[in-house]
């Protein structure tokens, strides 16, 4: 493949939501290590929205295979980013450096990790065998953190739970079933939609709770 005389990499409109993802889960990161807990779930949430449709706005222009490679490989990229390194560094902001936080968001990172990565390696196999939209992920795909997670911290502000201890359980819950062999189905159009709807309401709960 000659590129000559071109930027390494892949530049069209079916990537821009996916680096719009990778900067709104860098600003969620800069708003955590600041304690502005609250921006960066709502950092985490909107990245959560274009993860959700750059699949489908990928699949509206022909691409090569290097291009489709390109495209699982930054996806996962982005991923760790914003639904890993992201969701990490929000319960590490509640637990102000203690242990066990620390210990347990690691292991987040680490099974997310691990999960992407072998993602990665089962999808591109997957695509010498099939050229079909893949339907079925063998253990939780780690985009639904922007669901959880701000769940479980507006929850936790409105009942004054602990949110440092919440956000604990949470993300030691979720790094298991990383790694689990459970089959989920990749969402369909109204999948997306009520996921939007819920997200939405996570808003208002999330907006609600911390000006309780």
């Amino acid at each position: 493949m000659d590129r000559k005389h071109k930027l390494i990499g892949f530049y069209n409109y079916t990537v821009i939501l996916t680096y719009v993802g990778v900067l709104l889960g860098f600003a969620g990161v800069l708003f955590a290590m600041n304690s502005r807990v609250m921006e960066a779930v709502v950092c985490l949430m909107l990245a959560g929205f274009c993860d959700m449709f750059d699949g489908t706005v990928a699949s509206t222009r022909p691409r090569t295979e290097p291009e489709k490679n390109f495209g699982i490989q930054i996806d996962s990229l982005s991923d760790l980013i914003c639904f890993g390194v992201l969701p990490a560094a929000i319960t590490c902001a509640w637990g102000r450096r203690s242990i066990p936080v620390l210990a347990v968001s690691g292991l987040y990172l680490l099974c997310g990790l691990i999960r992407l990565a072998y993602f990665n390696v089962d999808e591109i196999e997957r695509q010498k065998h099939s050229e079909e939209p893949r339907e079925i992920y063998l253990g939780l795909p780690v985009t639904l953190s922007a669901l959880f997670l701000p769940l479980v911290y507006g929850v936790s502000l409105l009942l004054c739970w602990f949110p440092a201890v919440s956000l604990s359980i949470a993300l030691g819950i979720m790094a298991v079933m990383f790694l689990l062999p459970i089959r989920f189905r990749k969402p369909g159009l109204m999948g997306k939609l009520c996921a939007v709807i819920i997200g939405v309401g996570e808003v208002v709960l999330v907006a609600v709770a911390f000006l309780k």
